[in-house]
């Protein structure tokens, strides 16, 4: 297997474990994070002035003249596959991917190909630099198979490790577009009955309960109020559809990331998303409140009609903020714009 060695001296005032002192000094192009330097020292992969160093918790000294010996990244035992992808942004550390809906983000045993780390492999090739010493993108965040819209995909192990760090500490920002049943208004007297909901000001609906697998069905997630994991969903009205209102299109943001968040958030205020199979249902408007063309466009949607269409972030690399959008794709657009025309 192909090595490189990267060479570099302690500066002054080194923190007092080995691990941290590498991490800090090591130079910036080597994409090397804490994580990664930590294995590397169990390894015995660190020299010291020429001293196997192998204890993370050891001091070492400024002035300290240091060799890394880093193995090439493994191949990953995933297949590269020629995918069209629709790049919003790529450089060194990491790349954007404005996903379509029918798209399954990492391979699983149900699909072992055609998804978006296949393509991944194959569209960036050798600029992969290695996350966790493998040739592999690195997933830090997912949207599910019928969801379209943007994630973000590390290229290399520092960028792997302040993304994830970023959405681990809910500080990123994701707002997706989606079209519900119903229209989520404060003006509504059952939405103020329902436990978790609240409003907020600007006619903002806050949805906080606790999210865990279902009991009984494994593909789905339910509502807790006890145990699972805290979850945070905020709902605003873009445009309400119908005579008298009957759906709408909504723009959600997460404080936190669960599991199907927003369509089950949406399912327990009681307006699920259209087209969702597992918690929108399959409800008929009435045929009075929207024409003809718009019953039929909501019959024939196939999908949770869920776009993420905001994604912002600091770069893990590079400390820029930066903000990225993608308008919702043609399914959602044509069903939105059949719910806009007037009743017959």
């Amino acid at each position: 297997m192909v090595t490189r060695q990267i060479k570099f001296t302690i500066a002054a005032d080194p923190p007092p474990r080995l691990d941290k002192a590498l991490s800090r000094d090591v130079p910036d192009e080597a994409a090397l994070s804490r994580t990664r330097l930590a294995r590397m020292i169990a390894d015995g992969a660190v020299a010291i002035d020429g001293v196997a160093a192998t204890d993370a918790k050891a001091r070492v000294a400024e002035g300290a003249e240091v060799v890394l010996t880093v193995d090439a990244p493994e191949e990953s035992h995933i297949g590269p596959e020629d995918i069209p992808l629709d790049v919003v942004h790529e450089d060194d550390d990491l790349i954007v991917i404005n996903k379509p809906a029918g798209m399954v983000v990492h391979p699983a045993p149900g699909t072992p190909s055609g998804t978006l780390v296949n393509a991944l492999l194959h569209h960036c090739g050798d600029d992969l630099s290695g996350v966790g010493g493998v040739k592999r993108p690195g997933i830090v965040h997912r949207i599910d198979k019928d969801t379209s819209g943007l994630l973000v995909v590390a290229k290399s192990d520092v960028a792997h490790q302040g993304l994830a760090a970023q959405f681990a500490a809910h500080s990123v920002e994701r707002y997706y577009r989606a079209v519900c049943y119903g229209v989520p208004d404060a003006n509504d007297p059952r939405l103020r009955g329902i436990k978790g909901a609240a409003f907020e000001p600007g006619n903002i609906l806050r949805l906080t309960t606790q999210l865990a697998r279902h009991k009984t069905d494994r593909q789905k997630q339910a509502v807790l109020f006890q145990g699972g994991r805290h979850a945070i969903t905020r709902v605003r009205i873009v445009e309400p559809f119908g005579s008298p209102s009957v759906a709408a299109l909504v723009e959600c943001w997460l404080e936190t990331g669960r599991t199907h968040q927003i369509r089950v958030h949406l399912a327990h205020a009681g307006h699920g998303l259209i087209g969702d199979p597992v918690y929108g249902g399959r409800r008929k408007l009435p045929a009075r409140a929207i024409s003809t063309e718009a019953a039929e466009a909501v019959r024939a949607f196939s999908r949770q009609a869920l776009h993420a269409a905001v994604l912002g972030f600091v770069h893990p690399v590079t400390g820029e903020s930066v903000r990225f959008e993608a308008d919702v794709p043609a399914d959602m657009s044509s069903l939105i714009n059949a719910l806009r025309v007037q009743t017959d």
